[in-house]
């Protein structure tokens, strides 16, 4: 009877530390967070994700969309008179006063640092012409992007609708689009800006909300947000070395040291390989094309030390015409190189060609030229 007691106390004892053994995504890092993800911002590449495709409410890291579409619009120098709706908004607020005349840049500071509601519906007044319409103009953007699980109801995250989520992974896909903007990059890793007061003797001094700027070194950039119903969500990027990243959190409840915790495990697990350099490519293929290609971009890839030798590259080329000729063919993409990691497409670049300079036009046809136009003949119809 002892011995059995001995095997049921030992097989607890192995189930026990079976069911402990943490899964691949937590086997790094772990994040308070209910969602989360890591993105590598160049390649796109998740280098960490929990439960990362799962729809939850995102609350002011909406205003990440509304941000980009402000500056998109091409109207960041215009005049925004505030109604009287924005300056009803609920929640956090930059205390805009109805029928205030301020620059729609103002506003997208204010929106940025101070998470202003009511400088998200100013934005989305002007910008879209009604609520409904910047609505609108949220979705289409969206789908552009690739966000597949995403809906917006509202410019600001507040919880007034059921139909506004959207997932770590998608929020990590607009951040990575949002930074290819200059203008937002500036303004998110902005950490104190001043705005006029119109009504006032003193200027409005905001800072931001963003504590990763100032808690952590390489952070660029982010939006934070809250609402009883979404709880803590943060969105921040951060650079070190020649590596970018994006970090999000859903309904976190120490989101600050969850990044943090997701940054230095990216920064430390993985490097940027130069996997495939541009200019010319050396490689064997028709008389045609022969050292005639080359690639514009070059191609570099965050991976571990492990997965530096599984990288490979294939070369798929079109098929030359049968009345090629090389001098009008110049800048022309022939193909397309394609980067695989241990077996799997990671990244693809097109192929160019490059032949030889235009053909000169022969003496005779220079003459003929000139004399054509001297007596008034146009020459090209």
């Amino acid at each position: 009877m002892r011995m059995i007691w001995k095997l049921v106390i030992f097989a607890l004892m192995v189930s026990l530390f079976i069911a402990n053994i943490p899964q691949k995504v937590d086997a790094s890092v772990s994040v308070s967070a209910r969602g989360a993800v890591l993105m590598e911002q160049e390649s796109g590449r998740v280098l960490f994700e929990k439960d990362a495709h799962t729809k939850r409410r995102i609350a002011s890291i909406t205003k990440i969309m509304t941000a980009i579409l402000a500056i998109e619009s091409g109207k960041m120098d215009e005049i925004v008179k505030v109604s009287e709706q924005a300056t009803r908004a609920e929640g956090s607020s930059v205390y805009l006063k109805p029928g205030e005349k301020i620059k729609l840049e103002h506003l997208v500071y204010g929106l940025m640092l101070r998470s202003g509601n009511d400088t998200a519906v100013a934005i989305a007044e002007h910008v879209g012409g009604s609520l409904d319409g910047f609505v609108y103009l949220m979705n289409q953007k969206a789908r552009e992007i690739g966000m597949l699980n995403t809906h917006f109801s509202n410019p600001h995250g507040l919880d007034d609708h059921e139909d506004h989520y959207s997932t770590a992974y998608d929020m990590a896909l607009l951040t990575r689009y949002a930074m290819q903007n200059e203008t937002y990059q500036k303004i998110a890793g902005t950490k104190n800006y001043k705005a006029p007061n119109p009504t006032e003797n003193w200027d409005r001094q905001w800072k931001n909300k963003n504590r990763l700027l100032t808690k952590y070194k390489y952070t660029t950039g982010g939006k934070t947000g809250y609402t009883k119903r979404a709880k803590r969500t943060l969105v921040s990027t951060a650079t070190k070395g020649d590596m970018s990243l994006i970090a999000v959190t859903l309904n976190a409840s120490d989101d600050w040291n969850d990044h943090i915790a997701m940054y230095e495990n990216g920064f430390k697990s993985y490097d940027m390989a130069e996997v495939l350099s541009k200019g010319k490519i050396d490689i064997k293929t028709n008389k045609v094309y022969q050292e005639h290609l080359y690639i514009k971009n070059t191609i570099v890839y965050p991976a571990t030390n492990e997965e530096m030798d599984l990288f490979s590259i294939r070369y798929k080329l079109n098929k030359p015409d049968e009345d090629w000729e090389e001098s009008n063919r110049n800048g022309e993409a022939v193909g397309k190189a394609q980067v695989f990691l241990d077996g799997k497409v990671v990244r693809e670049t097109p192929i160019y060609y490059q032949g030889g300079p235009e053909k000169k036009r022969g003496l005779f046809e220079s003459i003929k030229n000139i004399f054509l136009s001297v007596i008034g003949v146009r020459l090209y119809g």
